[in-house]
């Protein structure tokens, strides 16, 4: 109605007298809405059945942006390292921050996301996608380490579950019996899954508290790391197994009476060993130490050369805050995550009970980050190298730690002057 006497009013006030303007011949509507955006939305190949066809089928519900799902096998990581500097695809990554992301403009804050329901995620899990109070990724689902071991083979042996790192040790040479190690912690003989367990047993960490110093700049450190030597050298150790520590098939296979490994393989140990199994957090070196679990959790992140930057935290925010049936079956159907938020670990019916809830409770109550977004490859690969050395060479763990601590320190001046 307001249209048509707009029309009318118009038609009226040209009546053909002098000085009156012509009648107009322009044609007024309303403009066309924008086409939707497309974006292009990474995750890395998970390796769990059903999780490729659930992201896609988020994707597809989502209804003001066209949402392209890639799948990337192979080594992700640094396919997105190569992307974020090259390229303005993807729009949308799974990823953990990276402060030398954020001092190269190449990630996008998004605090004012998460900001209404920060106080619901766990608080080491927010820590992997934080750089100098920003955060840069919504946490999607949280992963962790245990210590899966057979209880009919301890209790055979007369054993205890270990609570200490020497209580390990020995544990794993008491369990070594014809064809069963008694101790798989990956082919490495531990250098990549212990190294921060080894540090948290005795109360360390990566980085000090401020993140600006090596947090493992302590004799403890050395003491630490000399327990993985003794582990590679008393003959406990599987080593060359068929699959890695990631896989439970040296578990199931009956190949280690104790095996380092996901809580994703959950589901695939149930079905194999029934009740005949339970888990444990990596033990405490001494009672200055304490007990641990690693987290890691990828966030959805954006790129920021984006060219749909606005866009893609809407679907961000659609997807990883507000849908959260859609987070609660990511994190729990398919394999075994703990959710993310603190509000949907409740809803987890397959973390109540038994070694899933003892799981969950290590998470809640003695989870560590792995390095953070603060701890670059650089110093990372100088700490590996390190423990390798200890490890595997028998080099002096006191002056080995050292150099490592030297390494980290160089790459915290260079962030921070």
């Amino acid at each position: 109605m307001t249209a048509a006497g707009a029309f009318a009013a118009a038609c009226g006030s040209n009546t053909g007298r002098a000085g009156d303007p012509p009648p107009s011949t322009a044609f007024s509507a309303t403009p066309a809405p924008p086409p939707p955006a497309n974006l292009q939305q990474w995750y890395h190949a998970y390796g769990e059945d059903g999780v490729q066809d659930a992201v896609k089928r988020y994707a597809a519900a989502y209804t003001k942006a066209k949402v392209t799902v890639q799948w990337n096998p192979g080594d992700y990581d640094s396919k997105i390292v190569t992307a974020l500097q090259n390229s303005a695809v993807p729009d949308v990554f799974e990823a953990q921050v990276k402060i030398d992301w954020v001092r190269q403009n190449q990630v996008v804050a998004l605090d004012d996301l998460i900001n209404p329901v920060k106080g619901d995620f766990s608080p080491a899990v927010l820590a992997a996608q934080t750089v100098e109070g920003k955060v840069y990724g919504i946490p999607q689902a949280t992963d962790t380490q245990v210590l899966f071991y057979r209880k009919s083979l301890l209790q055979a042996a007369g054993l205890q579950p270990p609570q200490t790192v020497d209580a390990l040790i020995d544990a794993a040479a008491k369990l070594t019996t014809g064809n069963v190690k008694g101790l798989f912690v990956g082919n490495d003989g531990g250098v990549g899954t212990l190294t921060g367990p080894l540090l948290w047993s005795a109360g360390l960490d990566y980085l000090g508290k401020d993140n600006k110093s090596a947090g493992f700049d302590d004799p403890r450190a050395a003491t630490a790391f000399g327990k993985l030597r003794a582990l590679n050298t008393n003959n406990s150790l599987l080593l060359g197994a068929p699959t890695d520590w990631s896989d439970p098939a040296a578990f199931i296979d009956g190949l280690a009476a104790m095996q380092w490994t996901g809580l994703w393989n959950m589901p695939k140990i149930q079905a194999a060993l029934k009740d005949d199994f339970a888990v444990l957090p990596f033990p405490k070196l001494d009672d200055s130490g304490a007990v641990s679990v690693p987290v890691g959790a990828y966030g959805s992140m954006i790129n920021a050369k984006s060219p749909n930057v606005g866009a893609a935290k809407d679907f961000v925010k659609w997807l990883w805050i507000d849908q959260t049936a859609d987070q609660l079956e990511f994190a729990t159907k398919f394999g075994f995550h703990v959710p993310a938020r603190q509000s949907l670990i409740e809803g987890a019916t397959n973390l109540k009970t038994g070694p899933a809830a003892d799981a969950a409770k290590f998470v809640k109550e003695s989870s560590h980050l792995v390095g953070g977004p603060v701890w670059t490859a650089q110093a990372n690969t100088a700490l590996s190298d390190a423990v390798a050395k200890i490890a595997k060479e028998g080099a002096d763990p006191v002056a080995t730690t050292k150099t490592a601590v030297d390494a980290a320190k160089a790459e915290l001046k260079r962030l921070y002057g």
